[in-house]
């Protein structure tokens, strides 16, 4: 089954992150940008206190079930901490040229 891998992370793992996803044959590609993240979180900076939004990245990704558990095992041991992630199942998906 596919899946819509997400995960919210850490500014400072974007080049580890992306030289670790580039790496790998199962990933066909993959969507990166900027968000903000909301709400409680440990180890915030004083502006972000104040302004009460935390700068983070997201990639999302389309892929087996099996690949994206195979992924995340990896990240953890090749990236670092600090990476919020969900699945969604995919009903359907294709490209358009």
């Amino acid at each position: 089954m596919k899946v819509l891998l997400v995960m919210n992370f850490n500014p400072e793992l974007e080049e580890d992150m992306v030289d670790y996803l580039l790496g790998l044959v199962d990933i066909e590609g993959f969507t990166s940008y900027q968000v903000r993240g909301h709400g409680i979180h440990g180890n915030l900076s004083l502006s972000e206190q104040v302004s009460g939004r935390r700068k983070r990245l997201q990639i999302e990704m389309l892929l087996e079930q099996e690949a994206a558990d195979q992924v995340l095992a990896g990240i953890r041991e090749s990236v670092g901490r600090d990476v919020v992630w969900w699945l969604q199942p995919v009903i359907n998906s294709g490209r358009i040229d």
